[in-house]
């Protein structure tokens, strides 16, 4: 009982500030005539309720894809017209066909953020809760713990800023972390469907999705593909066609509908990184191609077709070595750490990213940060920084400097991370290890590390502070956006290399996987 009335006090915490933070400004509020993310999402329960399904991914009279057009999987559209179906009950007017562009009233913002408020508390909060006790801890200290973990991972101030300051629902996120905790209790098939509803609310979910792939195929491999093993990958196969068979059962009355929603998921033609503009609005986008377009204009010199096979090259590369051991050698702590890597492969050099994607990083993320918490912290700060052209063009900077503050006062407090920063806390012992004759130089490692935590941390105050109140020089408008980009980048760098290290230097995973045989 006592455990969770610990949870019950840390859900209610993470419920109120959510709540507290959705009090605010969201994207687009007065801004016509496209408005944010807060009018496409209302647009779309407009569509998806007064147009039939044949038409929702279509340009017609009543269907302007130019205006806001549906470019989510079919779940995303169910999940619109179930909204739609309720606010239709309230008030007629707030999805009235083509009348209720725009429409921006208390009563239906109340009811907006209370479908993400719903959405949070019933998929993706009960998700970390679950997880949080599947760390199986015992005693009365580590049950204290747990409460920790949860509290930590629940008041993570990017995705909390996203969706309930900026506006975005939390479901298709929700649905991997229940496919994670699905497969740590070894229920492949219930983390097969999981992960198959994140993956058809949102196409980014293809940044989890490797990781998936090769831990299921690793623990066929290693049951034995002329036995168990089979069983198990026909098992896993079928229940993904099932899966995606009734996603998209509705949209599969002829080809034509399948290509066009394909064509709304998938539209290659917008070029390499349609999110990062560097007229105006100003560069916000912290990858690879972006931060190299200041210096070269890739989207000028590079076709389309190239930019996309460069991308697809370049991710592909940066994540391979992560999925071939997760495949060789699959383990469940191999697992969280390629979500990690492969999605961060992903932001940094994938095609056509928006600074939100780097949330797809930040919630593997959240998953280890009892393991790694200082490293776990520090991303985590810096990838809600990543996302400060955006929330401050939202009007979001005073719940953005008192979420950050106190997400890092919490792990502070909960995990000792400043005693936390030897090499073997931060899983680089086998690493250093390997180093021999350079092994004398992990000594002062725990230093520099705290060193450099700090110089970062104070870097992105300042540049926080400067980007709210100072004034741009006239010949450099966008010298602060550009800074945060290019800063949060080398940041991710940096973490990339880290991860990929850990991982491919973990000897835990060696031990672990015998138990999957």
């Amino acid at each position: 009982m006592e455990k969770w009335s610990l949870m019950t006090v840390t859900v209610l915490l993470a419920l109120t500030v959510r709540w507290t933070v959705s009090l605010g400004s969201y994207s687009g509020a007065g801004k016509p005539p496209m408005y944010g993310d807060y009018e496409a999402q209302r647009h779309w329960q407009e569509v998806t309720y007064n147009l039939p399904i044949r038409q929702w991914y279509f340009n017609t009279s009543d269907n302007n894809l130019l205006y806001w057009g549906l470019d989510y999987p079919p779940l995303t559209a169910y999940h619109s017209f179930l909204c739609a179906y309720i606010a239709k009950l309230i008030n007629p007017d707030w999805i009235a066909l083509h009348t209720s562009r725009g429409y921006e009233s208390q009563p239906h913002k109340l009811f907006m953020r209370t479908t993400v408020f719903v959405a949070d508390l019933l998929v993706y909060i009960p998700a970390v809760i679950l997880y949080c006790f599947s760390l199986k801890e015992t005693s009365t200290k580590k049950k204290a713990s747990i409460c920790c973990v949860a509290l930590c991972i629940l008041l993570y101030p990017g995705l909390i800023l996203i969706d309930h300051g900026h506006f975005q629902y939390p479901l298709s996120l929700g649905f991997a972390l229940w496919g994670v905790l699905c497969l740590s209790y070894d229920w492949d098939l219930l983390g097969s469907v999981a992960f198959c509803l994140a993956l058809n609310y949102k196409q980014m979910e293809l940044y989890h999705s490797l990781p998936f792939f090769c831990y299921l195929l690793g623990k066929c491999f290693k049951k034995g593909l002329k036995g168990k093993g089979l069983v198990l990958l026909t098992k896993i196969a079928g229940t993904v066609v099932v899966a995606f068979g009734v996603c998209w059962l509705p949209f599969c009355t002829d080809m034509a509908q399948i290509m066009q929603v394909l064509r709304r998921l998938f539209p290659i033609d917008r070029g390499l990184f349609e999110a990062c503009m560097f007229s105006s609005p100003p560069p916000r986008l912290a990858n690879i191609w972006c931060t190299l377009s200041v210096l070269i204009k890739i989207k000028t010199i590079v076709s389309p077709q190239t930019q996309l096979k460069l991308s697809f090259a370049v991710t592909f590369l940066s994540l391979l070595p992560t999925c071939i051991k997760l495949t060789v050698q699959p383990s469940l702590r191999g697992f969280k750490f390629a979500l990690v890597s492969c999605a961060l492969s992903f932001f940094l050099f994938s095609f056509q990213v928006h600074e939100k994607s780097i949330l797809l990083v930040s919630v593997p993320v959240c998953l280890i940060i009892n393991e790694i918490p200082f490293m776990a912290t520090w991303f985590l700060l810096v990838s809600t920084f990543s996302m400060l052209p955006l929330l401050l063009k939202d009007g979001l900077l005073l719940p953005y400097a008192v979420t950050m503050l106190a997400f890092l006062s919490v792990c502070t407090a909960s995990f000792s991370i400043f005693e936390k920063t030897s090499a073997e806390d931060l899983q680089l012992k086998p690493f250093s290890l390997s180093l021999k004759g350079y092994v004398s130089w992990f000594k002062s490692f725990p230093k520099i590390v705290r060193s450099l935590f700090l110089l970062s941390v104070t870097l992105m105050g300042v540049l926080s502070l400067a980007s709210a109140a100072v004034p741009p020089p006239q010949r450099l408008p966008d010298l602060f956006p550009l800074s945060v980009s290019v800063i949060s980048c080398l940041h991710f760098l940096l973490f990339l290399v880290y991860f990929n290290v850990v991982i491919l230097w973990d000897s835990k995973n060696t031990r672990s996987q015998k138990k999957i045989s």
